[in-house]
């Protein structure tokens, strides 16, 4: 997905820009609570509760009593290795963009020697299989629904690579926080095997409900270590369909691989669109009955020939 011109300069957006810092300029979370409830409430009244999503089940409330209160939610594994596999077949000839410098785009059995992170392009995504319908499946999208305390916005969908490399890691793969919206949620799949030497996402425990700066930055890993402890640093591994859900307004990053690549899913939901992105929606012909008001920033309807 492609970034927004956020400050003065070619293509500047200034709509954008003037929607995501007032967002990130509000950092006590006093403040930030009162904003959420009052949009929470608008966008009940326009677009209903997303009470339809919900499951109500035990693992639903259990996990979003997880992500409340520390921020991580384990989902398990919500794609089978079947599933997995015919991902990475169809993702096998696609192109990849290198996220950290300009170069020519790329398939993965040719990845250029210092590639850190590569993603995929969302008409890619979009047609792969089995990644819309997890999407906007009911555990996921109930999980999500019961977060935002209304329907929720898909706002970011993506499938990256993170690769092993000599010299410095990428800033994704710093301690860093993200400000995407008021309020919102990213669920993160595992499409490798994950293990600690394969690059776990790694997040501080709680840190979503303590204040940002308005100056995000990296923090190292010896400053997190000496303010906090390894004790409360929770790492994520498991087996390639592995699942979970965290607020990446709190402190956390993703670990550079020291052995194989590590291709993984992210889907954030939101209030509202991410105005850092500037969107531009894939047609889509498929099969699948989705909720046009949860995709409208993804996917929209084919255009029928006149």
């Amino acid at each position: 997905m492609d970034y927004a011109q956020l400050r003065p300069g070619r293509r500047f957006a200034p709509l954008h820009s003037l929607l995501y810092y007032s967002q990130r300029l509000v950092t006590r979370p006093a403040l930030r609570r009162l904003v959420v409830r009052t949009l929470t409430g608008a966008l009940r009244l326009r677009h209903g509760s997303g009470s339809e999503l919900h499951a109500d089940s035990a693992e639903e409330a259990a996990a979003l009593a997880d992500l409340s209160q520390s921020g991580y939610a384990p989902l398990g594994n919500q794609l089978s290795s079947v599933q997995c596999d015919a991902i990475r077949v169809y993702l096998q000839d696609k192109l990849l963009t290198d996220r950290d410098r300009e170069r020519e785009l790329f398939a993965l059995a040719q990845a250029p020697p210092g590639v850190r992170v590569a993603d995929y392009h969302l008409r890619d995504v979009i047609a792969c299989p089995h990644i819309l319908a997890l999407a906007n499946s009911a555990p996921l999208l109930g999980l999500a629904a019961r977060y935002m305390r209304c329907k929720p916005t898909i706002s970011a969908l993506g499938l990256r690579w993170s690769f092993p490399g000599a010299g410095d890691a990428s800033d994704l793969q710093a301690f860093h926080r993200d400000s995407e919206d008021w309020r919102y949620l990213k669920v993160l799949v595992y499409l490798t095997d994950v293990d600690h030497d394969a690059g776990p996402h790694v997040y501080l425990h709680g840190s979503h409900l303590t204040q940002a700066p308005v100056r995000l930055r990296f923090y190292s890993d010896d400053e997190i270590a000496a303010n906090y402890g390894a004790g409360r640093l929770l790492t994520a591994t498991g087996t390639r369909g592995f699942c979970f859900a965290v607020d990446t307004a709190g402190i956390h990053k993703g670990t550079a691989p020291h052995l194989l690549p590590r291709l993984m899913l992210q889907i954030q939901y939101s209030l509202l669109p991410s105005y850092a992105y500037q969107y531009a929606p894939e047609e889509y012909d498929g099969a699948l009955q989705l909720d046009p008001y949860v995709n409208r920033l993804i996917v929209r309807p084919l255009r029928v020939p006149r």
